[in-house]
């Protein structure tokens, strides 16, 4: 009984890797604005139906880890290693993201895609709004290490600006000094309001 599951899953999965690839292809190839979510339909073999029921729209196929990145966050903080603090945590989360980042440099692909990215308000707006709307998920992952109330100030103003930070980082020519120097600010605060977490 749990095998046909296991096949669906996969096979959901198959579908959505499919038409994120097949998005990618037409958007590098012809441009995002110059893309249709028809034709994205049509290149991975599917009804536009069936892209709606694994993306919400066209930018969500350009960043399909979404879910990915909300999980990875909200483990930094509840897996950190024991004496870690959560802004260290936090910290050192964002920099390995920044280091896997730097890897992809190396696929052909990258500087295009990048450059899509940024030269498309749409998908720059996006971009920006995806990573920020996993602040709710890390303030209450923050507040449950913290032993503090669900909806604690300080817990939510740590998981803002500890998202904020990843744009500083990603833009400095020396990503680790930025993130030493914007993680310092932050873990002081951090330190004078729950000084055991």
């Amino acid at each position: 009984m749990t095998e046909p599951t296991g096949r669906r899953e996969r096979k959901k999965a198959q579908t959505r890797q499919s038409l994120a690839d097949a998005a990618l292809e037409l958007f590098l190839d012809r441009g995002y604005d110059q893309v249709g979510v028809k034709d994205i339909a049509d290149a991975a073999d599917v009804s536009v139906t069936t892209l709606f029921k694994h993306f919400s729209g066209k930018e969500a196929l350009v960043f399909d880890q979404d879910d990915d990145l909300e999980a990875a966050l909200v483990s930094a903080v509840r897996d950190r290693t024991p004496g870690t603090s959560i802004p260290q945590a936090l910290r050192e989360h964002i920099l390995l993201n920044q280091t896997r980042f730097a890897v992809h440099a190396t696929d052909p692909r990258f500087a295009d895609f990048t450059r899509m990215v940024q030269e498309t308000p749409a998908l720059r707006d996006y971009a920006h709004r995806m990573w920020t709307r996993h602040e709710a998920a890390l303030a209450r992952a923050i507040a449950e290490a913290a032993g503090a109330p669900e909806g604690d100030l300080g817990c939510a103003a740590l998981a803002r600006f500890a998202l904020e930070t990843r744009g500083l980082i990603l833009r400095h020519a020396e990503p680790s000094r930025a993130a030493d120097e914007a993680f310092a600010l932050l873990e002081h605060g951090w330190a004078a309001s729950h000084p055991a977490s």
